[in-house]
């Protein structure tokens, strides 16, 4: 009895039509897709047959597969190592008027040409009547999204669907910027490098960076998919309004990271949600992790997406490394740095987050990237960012403004300045340690995990076809209206 009495609270086994975005943003989504699995609900995956990192069969998804000839840029290792090699030779140039213009070049081009690989994609699915016909006979409670390509926008609002984001960037930039006031007195913008204390001429960078986006928007991003609104929905509909009617945005930080600034009720937090206990490490691993004895081990890895620095940057970090007395273990892809010392264990893989969990670590050397910032704060471990490209370099700003951690420049990168930083960060007196300890208490002390927080709101929609109450109407209003200008 008591248990049918708890029956009209529980979401019972649910619909839910994901479609992500490969490489780093699918791991996200891939904990929220097992997570929903477990709670008896039925996930149905659109992915791409050039897809790299989601299965076509999992025990937790069914998976619908679009037939693509050719792979998105975020799907393809080649040309993810060519976009970063060209970054990094922009950077080398940085201070120029025209490597200024050269770097949103490089970025608009690779963002012009995915975005139109993605509203391809659309295409092929709203012309696919035979799957558009088993799309709406599967009554999907919701579509839950990744709006950084916003394919899966277009396609809950062509099926009808409540609208779910698991987000940190949309196609116009950090998510806060589509739906809340964003004042850039104290916001900063996407690549302004700036912290939320800013001086007149950052506030000047900062006006540009975000003009460079809005530009970007109306001139690259956007006008794929209005061709795509325009033909299906009507001149008058928007990807952006759209993505701003969404129920709920599931915002992939919280304020132990960003830094603090508006919001808006349907704005749910759930930075770290990927954040578990660490597990036991492989027998291998384990051995060469106590032989550090008192000076521990310095994890090093750049990510899903990259990790082949070339053979000159990969030199100089494995001699720097083979100075100091600590252990290292390196995710390296690649080949094997010829100064490597003793000290260093290269892999090809390994488990981020058991290893940052593990007693001996003392130190996570990363490129920045969210997923591996919030498991070392989870964990309490120190970071020293080799930020290369996207959000990484705004992401260390953030994590040095906490005083946890520092950032090298990869382009001016030497020995001597890598030792001199490695030495700095691990030294016992220095506060890094003990700050990172501090922001991770306050990072865990919640009254709800933040999985758990995720898990609620998806099942609160599924409950309530929505939640139009917690949504603003502002995104409805002309620009003119917001601004009350005709009054």
């Amino acid at each position: 009895m008591l248990f049918s009495g708890t029956l009209p609270f529980i979401c019972d086994g649910g619909k839910v039509l994901v479609y992500p975005l490969d490489g780093s943003h699918w791991l996200n989504m891939k904990i929220l897709v097992e997570v929903l699995h477990s709670q008896g609900h039925r996930i149905t995956v659109i992915r791409s047959s050039t897809s790299w990192y989601i299965s076509e069969f999992s025990p937790y998804y069914t998976s619908i597969t679009i037939k693509k000839e050719q792979s998105q840029n975020i799907e393809s290792q080649a040309f993810m190592t060519s976009f970063l090699k060209r970054s990094i030779e922009i950077r080398r140039r940085q201070g120029s008027l025209w490597s200024f213009l050269d770097f949103y070049w490089n970025l608009f081009d690779m963002a012009g040409e995915t975005q139109q690989d993605v509203a391809n994609m659309v295409i092929n699915i709203f012309e696919n009547k035979t799957l558009i016909k088993e799309l709406h006979e599967s009554e999907y409670d919701l579509c839950l999204t990744d709006p950084a390509f916003p394919g899966g926008v277009l396609l809950a609002h062509y099926l009808q669907l409540p609208l779910v984001l698991n987000t940190r960037w949309t196609f116009i930039a950090e998510a806060h910027f589509a739906i809340a006031t964003s004042p850039l007195s104290y916001v900063p913008q996407l690549f302004s490098y700036n912290s939320d204390k800013m001086d007149f001429f950052q506030r000047i960078n900062n006006i540009i960076c975000h003009g460079m986006l809005v530009y970007m928007y109306y001139f690259v991003s956007n006008p794929p998919h209005q061709a795509v609104c325009n033909h299906y929905f009507g001149p008058d509909v928007d990807v952006l309004s759209l993505m701003q009617g969404a129920d709920i945005w599931l915002m992939r930080v919280d304020f132990t990271f960003e830094f603090p600034r508006p919001t808006m009720p349907n704005v749910v937090y759930i930075g770290g949600f990927q954040g578990k206990p660490a597990k036991p490490l492989p027998a291998d691993l384990e051995d060469f992790m106590q032989s550090s004895g008192e000076h521990g081990v310095v994890v090093m890895t750049l990510g899903t997406l990259l990790g082949d620095l070339g053979p000159e940057i990969s030199d100089i970090i494995a001699s720097a490394f083979a100075n100091l007395p600590q252990k290292f273990v390196w995710r390296h892809v690649g080949k094997r740095p010829t100064t490597l010392g003793n000290n260093t264990m290269l892999v090809k893989w390994l488990p981020q987050n058991d290893i940052l969990g593990h007693p001996k670590t003392k130190l996570f050397m990363a490129h920045g990237g969210t997923n591996g910032i919030y498991e070392a704060i989870y964990h309490g471990v120190p970071i020293l960012g080799i930020p290369l490209i996207f959000d990484q370099y705004d992401n260390m700003v953030r994590m040095k403004a906490r005083g946890v951690a520092e950032i090298v420049e990869v382009t001016t990168l030497d020995v001597e300045s890598l030792t001199i930083a490695l030495k700095n960060i691990l030294d016992p007196e220095k506060p890094y340690k003990q700050n990172m300890h501090k922001l991770s208490q306050i990072h865990h002390d919640k009254p709800m995990k933040p999985i758990d927080n995720a898990i609620f709101w998806l099942e609160y929609i599924m409950r309530h076809k929505g939640a139009a109450h917690l949504r603003t109407e502002s995104y409805k209003l002309p620009w003119y209206v917001y601004h009350c200008l005709d009054v």
